[in-house]
């Protein structure tokens, strides 16, 4: 078996742009770019995809390059997981079984896997730097430490994070327990992941990103959900647990029904809720993730509604348009037993007197690097990202705050901790608010232009380095990403 290769420090790219450099300057952001808008499909006929399982206890899974049929003739030359040309299966798995993943690299270029969310060891964890040469192979094996919830999992190499997953590498980690099985909520076919990217389908899935998208992110007109454009699912009269992951690079969804029907929110990026909370609208950046319960009862056969994407406020180069994603269509009566629980899973709330320290990281700057086409970086609190580099050091068991500072930024950050889940404190500044769909375990918070935003973690026993960056993946490829140290 060959291990995962571990670069030594900046890629050659990173490197060069730094001296090429002839100037480093605060954006001017009076003429800032705007996001590509969508291009709504004209039709919703192609059936919505749904991946495969993958049973998690011992598994293979291999990367591999395909053509991938997206719907209405659409074919792409994709990266995909295990069998599929692209994405890759959900796998299904119980808390506190062990995980053992034989994952072989068919790729030409070096990659490896995150577990965006979970628990793991450091030299699992997918470290930018640990990656898996073509024709490699690696042995992840770990316990599966988090709560009943949606997790997935991405590529994570140094400055390929981006290209990688927009060409079509993400999946499904579903952990499960018996606590949730008690609560009868949807299974089977009525319990349905979702992934909402947006692509450039005019390109064919090429990454080419130019200066405007290394600045803001790279924004297709193209919405794809599972893999299929213009996607429809036909839908029982009965309640269905959607579970919601924006996989895209950049984009934001205000996710919502197009009838202005609400639903019910039973969790986060953590895991349930302690208990279901009804709205009607779920914002969610890159990385982030959302289990919903939606009632079809009472309506009729043949009816039609959509999952959309609603405008929203506080950003300068997004949220001005609203679009279709998903058709649901009613096609069977079906009799619905559920009833929707009082009360899910106990989450424990952590207190801000627990906290040993509180650290403040200025997220709010991005500077140009000229001489390499236009390379744009993005530092995090004044730095860009250095493999050999020990930023943070903090004590495993602690608690402590963070604060995001996005007050003086002109663009908005999504920011993601790996290791393990932490809590959403306050937010100042902007929206002012914590969301509805913020509260529990959190590991991707989102902070808008003018925002500061307060979280609280409590560090696993997992000790050795990891990282916390921008979940806007040319934001993180262009080295907003730091390094901290659990010891």
């Amino acid at each position: 078996m060959k291990l995962p290769i571990r670069l030594s420090g900046m890629s050659l790219l990173a490197v060069l742009a730094v001296l090429a450099c002839t100037k480093c300057r605060k954006m001017d952001m009076s003429n800032a770019a705007t996001a590509r808008e969508v291009v709504e499909s004209s039709s919703f006929v192609n059936p919505l995809a749904v991946p495969a399982i993958l049973a998690g206890v011992n598994a293979t899974l291999t990367t591999q390059t395909g053509t991938a049929a997206l719907g209405s003739g659409i074919t792409v030359s994709a990266l995909g997981y295990g069998s599929a040309p692209i994405l890759g299966p959900t796998i299904r798995i119980r808390q506190g079984e062990q995980f053992n993943l034989a994952f072989s690299n068919n790729l030409t270029e070096p990659t490896n896997i995150h577990w965006h969310g979970l628990e793991v060891p450091a030299a699992q964890d997918g470290y930018p730097t640990d990656v898996t040469t073509p024709g490699g192979s690696f042995q992840y094996n770990f316990q599966v430490k988090n709560r009943p919830g949606t997790y997935w999992y991405h590529p994570h190499p140094d400055m390929a994070t981006a290209s990688q997953a927009y060409r079509g590498l993400a999946g499904f980690f579903l952990v499960s327990a018996p606590e949730e099985d008690a609560l009868g909520l949807p299974t089977g076919e009525y319990d349905v992941p979702l992934v909402v990217q947006d692509k450039r389908l005019d390109g064919g899935l090429a990454y080419n990103p130019n200066t405007d998208d290394r600045s803001i992110g790279m924004f297709g007109e193209s919405v794809l959900v599972n893999g299929t454009a213009g996607p429809v699912l036909g839908v029982a009269t009965r309640t269905y647990r959607f579970r919601l992951l924006n996989g895209s690079n950049a984009r934001i969804y205000n996710f919502a029904l197009s009838t202005g029907a609400k639903f019910q929110l039973i969790g986060t990026d953590g895991g349930l809720l302690d208990a279901p909370q009804e709205i009607s609208t779920i914002l969610l950046a890159s990385g982030e993730r959302a289990d919903v319960l939606v009632d079809f009862n009472g309506l009729v056969a043949g009816t039609e509604l959509y999952l959309q994407s609603n405008v929203f406020a506080g950003t300068p180069s997004q949220g001005k348009q609203s679009f279709k994603i998903l058709k649901f269509t009613v096609n069977r009566q079906e009799p619905d037993n559920f009833k929707l629980p009082a009360s899910l899973m106990p989450v424990e709330a952590l207190a801000s007197s627990q906290a040993v320290a509180t650290r403040s990281f200025n997220i709010g700057h991005m500077m140009e690097h000229g001489g390499m086409a236009g390379m744009i970086m993005h530092p995090l609190d004044g730095k860009t990202f250095d493999a050999n580099r020990r930023d943070e050091v903090v004590k495993a068991g602690t608690v402590e705050i963070w604060e995001f500072d996005n007050t003086m930024g002109t663009e908005t950050h999504p920011m993601h901790l790996h290791a393990g889940q932490f809590q959403v404190l306050e937010r100042i500044g902007g929206r002012g608010i914590v969301q509805p769909w913020e509260k529990g375990w959190k590991d991707t918070v989102l902070a808008f232009p003018g925002e500061k935003v307060r979280i609280i973690v409590r560090f696993p026993d997992n000790k050795g380095k990891f990282v916390f960056h921008c979940h806007n993946l040319e934001h993180e490829d262009g080295g907003m990403m730091l390094n901290y140290e659990i010891q």
